[in-house]
């Protein structure tokens, strides 16, 4: 039996012991099992499930470019704040991007370097490890938190990328006989996980629930599916909650603004992957696969703007990094020309990641 098998074994004994007790339990409480297990969870398993030899390819994983770039665009923004500031990573995986973006402004703006504090919210000891090895020699400008609210006050910028969407979500659908919402659960039979509608009340998606119109509700399939994460939502709140001034900003795979309900996604965006396959059974192999869903940005941009922020832009990758890769050349053509052409193109080709990632871009 191989490591990942194992694991997955012990992961679904576990999962099952949850089921045991009530009979289901939440697709959310499954995807934070899956995920972020303390000893079996996906993200605590291998550092190299990112990039071309693991299940999934990331903007960081494509090459230094992109963290090149987030520099040049984070130092054009704290160039503007006198005194010490601090850049906040959270989701920061095995610290390549924060080791992209120290190397730059060591490189090109020593004295941004010499005031500045990096700062990674790590609650994982096992990923916390991989960040201080591959950090070592920024270990004086580093330093790690549990969460966001262990945190000082932020006057910089807080940042993450392709964090919204491994956020665990509830699974939920619309009834047209009930003309109401219902949540679907996971629960056991056999040898298998198998999807079962929750007959408790609604949980603490229901508040995320828009106000949409009663000429949409009516021509909403029945069983139309979509994904709701409080925790996605808090954890947003909370980072814009410790943004005392400056910028909040996510990379993400997920929903513009006016795309949810997207008639083109009728069970929803929950996928599964594996050795970059669209894996059919999402909840198949708990631990061994990577589950995700779309940052719903519509959700979050109207949370960041209830705690006092002002959205500043909502965009694809493509232009954000095109936009700044145009500006850094503008203001210094020797630095910008430093920009590996070919990771760009990637990063910013419509067909590739450059329309599929969006940003929001936030400020206090």
């Amino acid at each position: 039996m191989t490591a990942v098998s194992q694991a997955a074994n012990s992961l679904t004994k576990e999962i099952r012991s949850e089921i045991d007790v009530s009979g289901c339990i939440s697709f959310a409480r499954f995807m934070e099992l899956a995920l972020y297990h303390p000893e079996y969870g996906y993200y605590q398993m291998d550092a190299s499930r990112i990039g071309r030899e693991g299940d999934f390819i990331t903007s960081v994983s494509v090459g230094e470019a992109f963290g090149h770039l987030l520099a040049s665009r984070f130092s054009e923004w704290l160039d503007k704040i006198d005194g010490p500031v601090r850049l906040v990573e959270a989701g920061a995986h095995d610290g390549t991007l924060a080791h992209d973006i120290l190397s730059w402004l060591v490189k090109y703006n020593q004295p941004l370097f010499l005031r500045l504090k990096y700062s990674i919210i790590e609650p994982s000891k096992k990923r916390r490890e991989w960040q201080i090895s591959r950090l070592k020699n920024f270990a004086s400008h580093v330093e790690w938190f549990d969460s966001m609210n262990d945190m000082p006050k932020t006057i910089g910028v807080i940042f993450s990328n392709e964090l919204l969407d491994a956020f665990p979500v509830h699974r939920i659908c619309w009834s047209q006989s009930k003309c109401s919402w219902f949540e679907w659960g996971v629960s056991w039979h056999g040898e298998e996980f198998y999807w079962v509608p929750m007959e408790r009340g609604k949980g603490a998606w229901s508040s995320l629930l828009p106000s949409w119109p009663d000429s949409l509700i009516k021509v909403l399939p029945d069983e139309y599916c979509t994904e709701l994460s409080p925790a996605a939502i808090e954890w947003w709140q909370s980072a814009a909650s410790n943004l005392d001034e400056g910028k909040l900003i996510a990379f993400d795979y997920g929903h513009s603004i006016d795309e949810w309900p997207s008639p083109s996604q009728l069970q929803g965006t929950v996928r599964s992957y594996r050795k970059h396959k669209h894996v059919n059974n999402i909840l198949a192999n708990p631990g061994g696969q990577d589950l995700t869903a779309h940052a719903n940005f519509q959700l979050v941009k109207k949370a960041g703007e209830a705690v006092g922020l002002k959205t500043e832009q909502f965009t694809s990758q493509e232009r954000f990094l095109n936009r700044s890769f145009a500006d850094l050349l503008q203001i210094s053509p020797q630095i910008g020309k430093a920009i590996d052409l070919s990771q760009l193109k990637t990063l910013t080709h419509p067909a590739q990641m450059g329309q599929t990632f969006k940003v929001l871009l936030q400020s206090k």
